[in-house]
């Protein structure tokens, strides 16, 4: 091979290394310095909180605070997200009340855990209802010990233990059909409801419309429309509330299971949020005294008059009813930056 040819081919060589030379440099360089995508941190710990007024306790349509004589609530709840998809919670609430055993308030604690996937968002947990302060209602029953027969005074024939505090355990599950409707399913239950003796069992289907956020333009205003369906089995109660020794229901009463409902619309504004709803239930007012207890009735009458209800006195604390509430509602990672 000639010196030319062989200068020939040594000089391409060259050409092609520096090029090639020059193409992989260029691809490291786009690699080892091309921008990465920005960290984002995540703090999985949160809490929620708030307070509320409200014209009318209601309670699975009976209200707490006898009639329209108006309640406070407040509520404090640490949250950990597992992942985005999980969170772990943990809360405390109260409320104001008005009970025949005159508690000075509801004192709840709670816990469960939030899971989600896709549009169905998972509820599942353990609330304590706890009622302290109470002292037993009627001071002829006895009241020393929570199984004995109770023996109500002419007032009305009512009578009510020192303690009513119960607990539940809960399953809910909210589905997300777009963002202006969602559907709901709740059940829960209780060994010893508002410790009466007798289990309880409720169960309800929720339906919520919230409004475009533009329903009322740039003003930042929001609306929804939302409205639940349950229903409440109730079992027999022990002997303290009892219809006496000698009666059918010596050892205890068949607490009256019964059907509820409330629709309302609500507004909200920033952490603000106005509802004004209709509550009602299928109890007769018989049936609502011998449930409720109720210390505030007077009025008795022969149509009223049954098995567990004898004396015939009625209560309202069951019935139709309008309530009224402001809340305010915060979670620090989205209020307190």
């Amino acid at each position: 091979m000639g010196n030319t040819m062989k200068k020939t081919i040594v000089s391409v060589a060259a050409l092609l290394a520096i090029s090639l030379g020059s193409a992989s440099a260029a691809d490291l360089a786009a690699k080892v310095y091309k921008k990465a995508p920005p960290i984002v941190a995540f703090d999985p710990w949160d809490i929620a909180f708030g307070s509320a007024i409200m014209s009318n306790y209601v309670f699975r349509g009976i209200t707490q605070s006898n009639g329209n004589k108006g309640s406070v609530a407040a509520y404090f709840e640490p949250r950990y997200n597992i992942t985005k998809d999980v969170q772990l919670y943990a809360g405390v609430s109260g409320e104001s009340i008005s009970f025949p055993n005159r508690a000075s308030a509801e004192i709840d604690g709670y816990f469960g855990i939030r899971p989600t996937w896709g549009v169905a968002a998972f509820d599942f947990g353990f609330w304590y209802y706890g009622y302290p302060g109470g002292q037993c209602y009627n001071t002829q029953a006895f009241c020393g010990n929570n199984q004995s027969f109770g023996i109500g005074l002419p007032i009305n024939g009512n009578f009510a233990k020192k303690d009513a505090s119960f607990y539940e355990g809960y399953a809910k599950v909210n589905f997300t059909i777009n963002d202006q409707f969602s559907v709901g399913l709740n059940e829960y239950y209780s060994p010893n409801f508002l410790n009466l003796g007798a289990w309880g069992n409720y169960a309800s289907v929720t339906a919520k419309y919230t409004a475009p956020s533009t329903y009322f333009g740039s003003t930042g205003i929001g609306m929804y429309i939302s409205g639940e369906y349950g229903r409440q089995w109730l079992g027999t109660s022990d002997a303290f509330y009892g219809t006496g020794p000698g009666t059918v229901y010596a050892n205890g009463i068949p607490e009256p299971s019964y059907n509820t409902w409330n629709v309302g619309v609500g507004f909200t504004y920033k952490v603000f949020t106005l509802d004004l709803r209709y509550s009602d239930t299928d109890l007769s007012k018989g049936a609502c005294n011998a449930f409720t207890s109720d210390y505030s009735t007077t009025t008795a009458r022969a149509s009223s008059v049954s098995l567990i209800n004898p004396g015939g006195f009625e209560s309202s604390w069951c019935g139709a009813t309008g309530i009224a509430k402001l809340s305010v509602d915060l979670t620090a990672a989205t209020n307190l930056k």
